[in-house]
């Protein structure tokens, strides 16, 4: 016996519980890992935890209401991941920087680079996570069912006038 064939919405639920699921994980994890290397000595170090903190009070708020509301923010939440990610990769490579100048002047243009991208402390890509959790949000919401119903009653809001 074959399964019967599932329809779309169905298929894309299930995807959309996956990337949930993942998301889930990435920012545990990561929240994990900030707090054990006490990624926490100043504003900028506290952002990422910070936001991690918001994008799962906002997906308990969704949990709750199940609203276009709830989705726009968890959205814009991520786009604030993204931001802080590359504001990372930037204070990374920045502190990577006047370290390897400090520890060697002589340093210059593309060894400079080199040195400062290989550093491990703080390692200059690590804030790239950020942009992929992000993104992982921005998946779980694209076409979410809550916008769809939003847009739904708009437009049937409109044809109504």
């Amino acid at each position: 016996m074959s399964n019967p064939p599932t329809k779309p919405r169905e298929q894309t639920g299930a995807l959309r519980g996956i990337l949930l699921t993942i998301f889930l994980l990435g920012v545990l994890g990561t929240g994990a890992e900030l707090l054990l290397l006490e990624h926490t000595e100043s504003l900028w170090q506290r952002v990422p935890l910070l936001l991690i903190v918001f994008s799962l009070a906002t997906l308990i708020l969704h949990a709750a209401i199940r609203r276009a509301a709830s989705v726009r923010i968890f959205q814009a939440t991520m786009i604030l991941f993204l931001l802080s990610g590359v504001a990372g990769l930037l204070l990374h490579y920045q502190g990577n920087v006047e370290f390897k100048s400090e520890t060697n002047p002589s340093l210059a243009g593309l060894e400079l680079f080199w040195e400062a991208m290989k550093g491990k402390a703080p390692p200059a890509l690590a804030p790239g996570v950020m942009i992929q959790i992000g993104l992982l949000g921005l998946a779980y919401t694209y076409r979410h069912p809550a916008l769809r119903v939003s847009t739904e009653k708009t437009e049937s809001t409109n044809k109504g006038e």
